[in-house]
């Protein structure tokens, strides 16, 4: 790192080990270093296929089967991924009682793999598969092997439904209890950590406006420029896991004292 990045990820640091209640929120950047490739850049799903609204999984076969197609590629990811040195630190953070909760954009449960205890899911889990129907739950591990076997647009063993991944598609709403959830925190936290993310997708992309205006301080870690970079107090374009192993030598024990969760 150069000497004025250094001095910015060192005053974030002392921000972090001096904080009351600090929120990270965390988009799909943080998880590139575990091996998911962000969804819009080349390499990511959808440079291989479109996203199917919602109202468009409701109404359409071949809407479905295509996306289905998508998650059965999508889920090979995952199942190999796991959480990397970002992940740990604020799992690390929450531990030391510097952090209140995560907030993620991300469908991949690799904070919850790393230890971090309250996660907050806005976009839902690609771990998990439910019937739009009755609400009946599966792990995806299931429903990714009757896919595999060539079920294309696989139904509800109860009711016969339709399967869908526990993910928030176009034109679905967030879950309620956790964007007001989210919402408070950011009104409450003094220090709220933007990592990972672009900040353009909305709602979720208010959060940090939201912590600003409540007077709490803004970091942003991100690789690219973000709408919000004018208003951050501490902006660092660094790799995320060297960022935050660098931190943790500043605010706390290594990171290697989390255990994953299974």
């Amino acid at each position: 790192m150069s000497d004025e990045a250094l001095r910015v990820v060192d005053e974030l640091a002392a921000a972090l080990a001096s904080a009351r209640g600090a929120v990270a929120f965390t988009g799909a950047g943080i998880s590139t270093e575990s091996g998911i490739a962000d969804f819009r850049s080349p390499g990511g799903v959808w440079s291989r296929y479109q996203p199917v609204p919602y109202d468009e999984f409701l109404a359409s076969h071949e809407a479905r089967r295509r996306f289905w197609a998508a998650r059965r590629e999508m889920y090979e990811t995952l199942k190999t991924a796991r959480p990397n040195a970002g992940h740990y630190a604020l799992a690390r953070l929450e531990a030391l009682g510097r952090l209140r909760a995560v907030i993620t954009q991300n469908i991949d449960e690799l904070h919850q793999q790393a230890g971090s205890r309250r996660v907050l899911e806005l976009h839902g889990t690609a771990r998990k598969v439910a019937c739009v129907s009755c609400e009946q739950t599966y792990p995806a591990e299931e429903i990714h092997r009757r896919v595999v076997a060539g079920d294309e647009a696989p139904t509800c063993d109860a009711c016969g439904g339709w399967l869908k991944s526990g993910t928030v598609s176009f034109g679905q709403p967030l879950p309620m209890d956790v964007w007001r959830e989210s919402d408070r925190l950011a009104r409450e936290c003094d220090l709220f950590l933007a990592i990972g993310s672009s900040l353009q997708v909305q709602p979720a992309a208010s959060l940090p406006v939201v912590a600003k205006r409540h007077g709490a301080r803004l970091a942003i870690v991100t690789a690219s420029e973000t709408p919000l970079d004018d208003f951050a107090d501490y902006l660092i374009r660094r790799p995320i896991g060297e960022t935050f192993e660098r931190i943790m030598g500043r605010v706390g024990p290594s990171t290697t004292g989390v255990e994953p969760r299974t």
